[in-house]
């Protein structure tokens, strides 16, 4: 699957003259990376999404577009609609909040969502690892880690009893004696618990999945665990193939141990992409790439990555220890505390390394020798799949469609055309 945005994945992508000249809230070129995306027979788009505009008070870097900023963003589902009418078979995965949020709305949304797709939509579970984002409701103060991962488990069983409560059937539409639905059909789910109620029943017919697939991104003990409890797709955030084949052991045990089958778990790696036509062409590509990135740029995206305040660092200097747990995300702050300390880097080394890939691995090379790294977190049991990240958009989303897609096919690792229409068939995950 790829990232539904029209800015490139690199932070300073958007400044490079293979890139759109103008991205900011134009549906038409979104729906240009959807269509390069169907015609690579990607899985999914995937949008994470933001509940505030960010680094106002440094206006140097939200004039810069950081990548934490999201000052101009379309709604995740609103979007996702309007794309599901330019699209046939692509999956659908968009972002939504169980911190700030209520489960009958969420619940609406994306069964609506996979009807208007036709059973493509899926919805990434998150619970918000930004303290500002409180602001945005109302609400003085952002909950603790227990309590967020306390209200997302009851979240997601209101939601599922809420897309439960038509049988598939339920609609006759019988003319000839007058009668619309069938009532013995339908329950009425009276979910209470100590962070969420919801009474039902939904007023949506039942998914043309029977619930849209359930996608989660948190790495911490609380993540796994809810992913491992309720999520069919977890993204993976790893520096390399080792912290990815960790992760993904772990998650398959704690699933096991929950009494679900460890092999339904399809576990999607972030991953940076660098393609060229020739390495030469790769690499002078993400050196131009990183050239472009400010030093106050990457000690802000550094900070936001491990959500620590570094700019009262020196910029040359050891990196602070990291390994104290923090209100805001715990996963990727452990790893490059480690990475630094195992390497002994600067703060300015380690930004050089986050922020072209995100946080993530980054690939770089000819279609053959990154299609040689993903073979290998593949067939080396890391991962199920990726998330590729376009470091230049359109420029390398048009690579993977027509170098990296068909070096993959060549090899007999990924599909030649679309097997179903729905995206649990795409994964191949059991309808429910």
């Amino acid at each position: 699957m790829t990232w539904l945005v029209g800015n490139s994945y690199h932070a300073a992508g958007w400044r490079h003259d293979l890139a759109w000249d103008r991205t900011t809230m134009r549906l038409d070129v979104l729906i240009e990376v959807a269509k390069l995306a169907e015609q690579a027979k990607l899985d999914a788009l995937f949008i994470a999404d933001g509940n505030a505009v960010r680094n106002m008070d440094t206006p140097d870097l939200f004039e810069a577009n950081t990548p934490s900023a999201r000052p101009a963003v379309f709604d995740p589902v609103t979007l996702m609609a309007a794309i599901s009418q330019h699209t046939a078979r692509i999956g659908l995965v968009s972002t939504a909040s169980t911190t700030y949020e209520t489960p009958w709305s969420v619940a609406r949304r994306y069964a609506s969502l996979d009807h208007l797709s036709n059973g493509r939509a899926a919805w990434n579970v998150v619970t918000g690892s930004n303290p500002g984002d409180s602001l945005s409701f109302g609400v003085a103060r952002h909950p603790d880690r227990d309590e967020r991962y306390g209200r997302a488990d009851e979240f997601v069983q209101a939601c599922i009893a809420l897309w439960d409560s038509w049988d598939e059937d339920a609609f006759v539409e019988r003319k000839d004696i007058g009668q619309y639905l069938d009532s013995s059909k339908v329950r009425t789910p009276d979910f209470r618990g100590k962070y969420v109620s919801v009474r039902g029943p939904l007023n949506v017919a039942r998914s043309p999945q029977g619930r849209p697939v359930l996608f989660h991104a948190g790495q911490s003990e609380g993540g796994r665990q809810l992913a491992a409890r309720h999520a069919d797709c977890i993204f993976a955030a790893a520096v390399n193939v080792e912290a990815a084949r960790e992760f993904t052991t772990d998650l398959r045990c704690r699933r096991a141990d929950l009494g679900r089958d460890p092999d339904e778990l399809r576990v999607i790696v972030s991953v940076a992409v660098y393609l060229g036509r020739t390495e030469e062409e790769a690499t002078g590509l993400y050196r131009e790439l990183n050239s472009l990135i400010t030093p106050a740029l990457g000690v802000d995206f550094l900070g936001k990555a491990v959500s620590e305040d570094l700019a009262g660092y020196p910029i040359d200097g050891p990196m602070p220890d990291l390994s104290g747990a923090v209100v805001g995300g715990n996963s990727i702050r452990g790893q490059l505390d480690a990475l630094a300390k195992a390497e002994n880097l600067s703060i300015r080394q380690v930004y050089e390394r986050v922020v072209p890939s995100v946080g993530n691995a980054a690939l770089i090379g000819t279609a053959a020798q990154v299609a040689d790294m993903m073979e290998d977190w593949f067939v080396s049991g890391a991962c199920d799949g990726f998330v590729l990240g376009a470091s230049i958009n359109p420029f390398t989303l048009r690579l993977i469609r027509d170098e990296l897609v068909p070096e993959l096919q060549r090899r007999g690792l990924f599909r030649t055309d679309y097997a179903g229409t729905t995206l649990r068939e795409h994964l191949r995950l059991p309808l429910l």
